[in-house]
C-alpha cells in the first residue's frame, strides 16, 4: 500500500469509527432523574459488540478530534421535527420531547462511513506491524491513530501538494491567497507545515519544472514570514539564474551569504556565479 493511501484511509477511518459506533448517541447515560438505561450500541461491525455506550462515545470523540469533524461527517442527519421544543437535543443525544435523534447512527448510506470501516481495519493491521518492525512490544511501540495522519483535518494532504494542485488547476494567483488563508486558519496547529522550509521546497519544485516565476512568487511570499531566511534567498538566486537574471541572482546569493556567513557552500556558489 502506498504511503499516500494510508493517510486517506485514515480520513475515512475516522469516518468509519464514527459510523461503526452506530447508535452511540442513543446510548448516552439515562436522563437525569432516572429512567430506562440507554440501549446497547447497534450496527457495530468493527468495534467490539460488547462495548458500552460510554466506551463507544469516547472512541467517537477521539476520532472527531483527530479529523476536526463532527457527527454529520459520517452519519446521516435526520430532518429536524416541526414544532417548538423539538430537535434541540445535543449532538448524539435523543430528540427533544419525544422527537427523533438528530442522526441516524445505524444507517450505512454515507460512503464515508463505509470506507471508514476499512480504515479501522487498516489501522488494526498496521499497529502490530509497527511493533514488529521496530522490535518493540505493542505497549512500547508508537501506535498509529487517526491523528497520526489527519492532524485535525479531514483530508490529510501535505501543504505543498494542496498548493501544487491549486496552482495547476487555477494558477498561482489563486494558490498564494490559499496559502495565506490556510495559514490564518491553521497556524499554530499540527495540521500543516508552515515552517521556513515548506515554501522553499515548493519553489524548488517550480524551478526544476522550469517555472521560475512561480518559484520567485513563492519565495517572496516566504520572506513575508521569514525575512532573514538564507535558504529563501538562495532559492531566489536559483530561480533568477533559470531566468538568466544574473544580476538578480548575484544579489540574492549575496544576501543569503550575509545571513549565513558560515555556509561554505553558499560562498562557493557565489564565487562561481561572479566568476567569468
Amino acid at each position: 500500500m502506498s504511503r499516500r493511501y494510508v493517510p486517506l484511509s485514515l480520513v475515512v477511518l475516522a469516518a468509519a469509527l464514527l459510523l461503526s459506533s452506530a447508535v452511540f448517541a442513543q446510548q448516552a447515560a439515562p436522563a437525569r432523574g432516572g429512567g430506562a438505561p440507554a440501549p446497547a450500541p447497534q450496527n457495530l461491525q468493527v468495534l467490539p459488540k460488547d462495548m458500552t455506550p460510554a466506551q463507544v462515545l469516547q472512541v467517537m470523540q477521539n476520532i472527531a478530534q483527530g479529523l476536526g469533524v463532527q457527527c454529520g461527517y459520517c452519519h446521516v442527519q435526520n430532518a429536524a421535527p416541526e414544532g417548538p421544543g423539538r430537535g434541540d437535543a445535543p449532538a448524539g443525544g435523543r430528540g427533544g420531547r419525544g422527537g427523533p435523534p438528530p442522526f441516524d447512527f445505524v444507517s450505512d448510506d454515507k460512503p464515508q462511513k463505509k470506507a471508514a470501516r476499512e480504515m479501522m481495519l487498516l489501522v488494526r493491521d498496521i499497529n502490530p506491524r509497527v511493533a514488529a518492525a521496530v522490535g518493540k512490544s505493542a505497549e512500547a511501540a508508537t501506535r498509529v491513530g487517526c491523528v497520526t495522519c489527519h492532524r485535525g483535518v479531514a483530508i490529510p494532504k501535505q501543504l505543498a501538494d494542496i498548493l501544487d494542485q491549486t496552482t495547476l488547476e487555477k494558477g498561482l494567483p489563486a494558490a498564494i491567497p490559499q496559502y495565506r488563508n490556510l495559514q490564518k486558519q491553521y497556524f499554530g496547529s499540527q495540521a500543516y507545515d508552515f515552517s521556513e522550509g515548506s515554501l522553499v521546497a515548493l519553489a524548488q519544485r517550480a524551478t526544476q519544472a522550469n517555472k521560475p516565476d512561480d518559484a520567485i512568487a513563492w519565495l517572496q511570499a516566504n520572506l513575508e514570514n521569514f525575512p532573514l531566511s538564507s535558504r529563501t534567498y538562495a532559492g531566489l538566486s536559483q530561480a533568477q539564474q533559470r531566468k538568466n537574471d544574473k544580476d538578480g541572482a548575484v544579489k540574492s546569493l549575496e544576501k543569503a551569504v550575509e545571513l549565513d556567513p558560515q555556509n561554505a557552500q553558499l560562498k562557493r556558489q557565489l564565487d562561481q556565479l561572479k566568476g567569468p
